[in-house]
């Protein structure tokens, strides 16, 4: 069994793209400018309604499902980027669709819950422990 407490890596700013790629062994499908891309929180889903509902701004996505969809929902709930898991491949169409809207893309050959375990070890947190008022990414265990 691993432990998580001496990996951790986020600080109050979060976490960067580049970290996360190599935390999970994953592949940037999009430009390299997004490496310094902050993330402050992780959604693991197959449901874009669930993203909708429940994460908030600079959230990384966890997801098998790689149709359009998920890219155009990135873009209304403003998500730092996809990762698409078990090694999942995009279309060409998504990823130039990504590329076009500023979206992150990335794939990983670990599942889903593996790859959530990973971020969380790490120090990520999930979105229900943000700030259930707004999409303001504001952690509430940072609060005093």
């Amino acid at each position: 069994m691993s432990s998580c407490r001496a990996r951790r890596l986020v600080n109050d700013s979060g976490l960067r793209i580049k970290d996360i790629i190599d935390a999970i062994e994953a592949r940037l499908l999009t430009q390299p400018s997004h490496m310094d891309r902050l993330v402050l929180s992780v959604c693991g889903a197959d449901l874009m309604s669930d993203v909708l509902a429940f994460t908030k701004a600079k959230t990384l996505l966890l997801t098998g499902l790689t149709s359009i969809q998920v890219v155009r929902t990135a873009g209304v709930v403003d998500l730092a980027g996809i990762v698409f898991v078990r090694g999942k491949r995009p279309s060409p169409e998504v990823v130039e669709l990504a590329k076009a809207e500023d979206v992150p893309l990335l794939v990983t050959d670990y599942p889903l819950y593996e790859t959530c375990g990973k971020l969380y070890c790490l120090g990520l947190r999930g979105c229900s422990e943000l700030d259930p008022g707004g999409r303001t990414g504001e952690c509430l265990t940072s609060r005093t």
